[in-house]
């Protein structure tokens, strides 16, 4: 018999002596058990939390203390009712409200716990938490209702509202089952395939793309997987999702092509490896290196710690200059002019001297100076130095350069020409009579 029949025996048998009494007593004591459990509850997340804004911690310590958060509320209020429980014993009086309650908390802290162990193989983010609660609090709801024994009248009630479509019954228990177990098996999906996507970034026997790309794939087949077998064990007729797949290949084909062809452009940019994690990339006006590819977008990261997000579409059918793609090792020009009257050897002896200010620039390749131009405000020379890591910047290289070759330049005497113009007036008019000075003829006005 089920603890809600035992409660309700227990009534009919005692409600003529002190029953009722004792039943009340047990009522009224869950306010208090409530009250007393919250100040445990938020002493001992006062305490956790203090513990947990060290930043000396091991991950499993921190893991451990995140875990006793999460149960501090139902065992200490577990630990009040057990108290009660005692007491009312000693008094020889049976406890069943008490002996209910008890294993609703016990069956709370156990939701909790396997619910926050299955989110450790997600990534972190807030809406993760929130939907943490959501799930732990829906699975709780099923499990009290097996353990006050209300879980198969409460699936009767909810299989008799049904509305019949054509030859199909659709219950509200066939929608409720529906939703229930297509987030339970999502969880289960997006649990494994990030379980799959942690072990794939450890491996070092396959490259980055690829590991991205088997996750995407694993991702997208297990996602498939849990819906399937939601609408099957839903009781769903999959043959009756025809409408709805001919619905969808329409929708598919008028407002939704955007997205798919970024989708499917983002398994042509894993499949031909042209972009891959880390690499140093130029589209349109954005420079930067690739911290990540998704689904629908890659994200580029430049050098101000702004992210942008371009669609796999572009990424496919516009110009992407890949600065890594085959070689990591780039070029940076610095061109600079000197005067006519300086020596161009003395100036590229210098500048050769000065690209080694920078510890980024590779000595193999070395660094090489040419004479560019003869050009209108003096002669025109150009530094040539490589780099191996652009995606730290090729700007700081070159301000580095610049300021070494400004100060020997100056020690040398070396000057920088700017543009001048010099006129030479080889006639003026003599201004009319009105405009020259009073009182002081035969000068002209200027």
């Amino acid at each position: 018999m089920d603890s809600t029949g035992l409660m309700l025996d227990w009534l009919r048998e005692e409600f003529s002596s002190h029953g009722l009494l004792v039943f009340g007593m047990q009522l009224a004591l869950i306010p208090v058990v409530v009250g007393c459990a919250w100040l445990i509850h938020r002493y001992a997340q006062r305490v956790l939390a203090e513990h947990l804004g060290k930043h000396d911690l091991s991950n499993a310590r921190r893991a451990l203390l995140r875990t006793g958060l999460r149960l501090a509320f139902p065992l200490s209020t577990l630990l009040v009712v057990l108290a009660g429980i005692v007491v009312f014993r000693l008094m020889q009086y049976q406890t069943p409200v008490l002996d209910v309650l008890a294993k609703l908390l016990v069956a709370l802290a156990m939701v909790r716990m396997v619910v926050y162990g299955l989110r450790k193989g997600f990534a972190p983010g807030a809406a993760l938490k929130a939907w943490e609660y959501v799930i732990s609090t829906a699975v709780w709801v099923v499990v009290a209702l097996h353990l006050l024994g209300w879980y198969i009248p409460v699936l009767n009630g909810l299989d008799t509202l049904a509305l019949e479509v054509g030859t199909s019954r659709i219950s509200l228990l066939m929608a409720t089952k529906l939703v229930v177990l297509s987030g339970l098996y999502l969880l289960l999906a997006f649990w494994v395939s990030g379980l799959v996507e942690q072990r794939l970034q450890r491996s070092r026997n396959i490259n980055a793309s690829m590991r991205v790309g088997l996750a995407k794939v694993v991702k997208f087949a297990l996602l498939t997987l849990a819906i399937l077998a939601a609408l099957t064990e839903a009781g769903l007729d999959l043959a009756s999702l025809t409408v709805f797949g001919g619905a969808l290949g329409v929708g598919i084909g008028f407002g939704l092509q955007k997205i798919v062809s970024n989708f499917i452009s983002g398994f042509i940019l894993l499949g031909d490896r042209s972009i891959r994690p880390g690499d140093v990339i130029s589209v349109g006006g954005t420079y930067g290196w690739v911290k990540q590819l998704r689904a629908r977008y890659i994200v580029v990261r430049n050098r101000d710690g702004v992210e942008t997000l371009i669609p796999n579409e572009n990424l496919v059918t516009t110009d992407v200059i890949n600065w890594s793609y085959s070689d990591r090792q780039v070029r940076v020009r610095i061109p600079v002019q000197i005067s006519y009257h300086d020596d161009p050897e003395q100036a590229m002896a210098i500048m050769e001297k000065a690209a080694r200010v920078n510890p980024r620039v590779l000595s193999n390749p070395e660094p090489a100076v040419r004479l560019m131009a003869f050009a209108d405000s003096g002669i025109a020379l150009e530094l040539r130095v490589w780099l191996t890591d652009p995606e730290e910047g090729v700007g700081n290289v070159r301000s580095d350069i610049n300021l070494e070759i400004w100060r020997e330049f100056k020690k040398a005497g070396i000057t920088i020409p700017f543009p001048q113009r010099d006129v030479h007036v080889r006639y003026m008019n003599p201004a009319p009579a009105d405009l020259q000075a009073p009182g002081r003829p035969g000068q002209q006005g200027i």
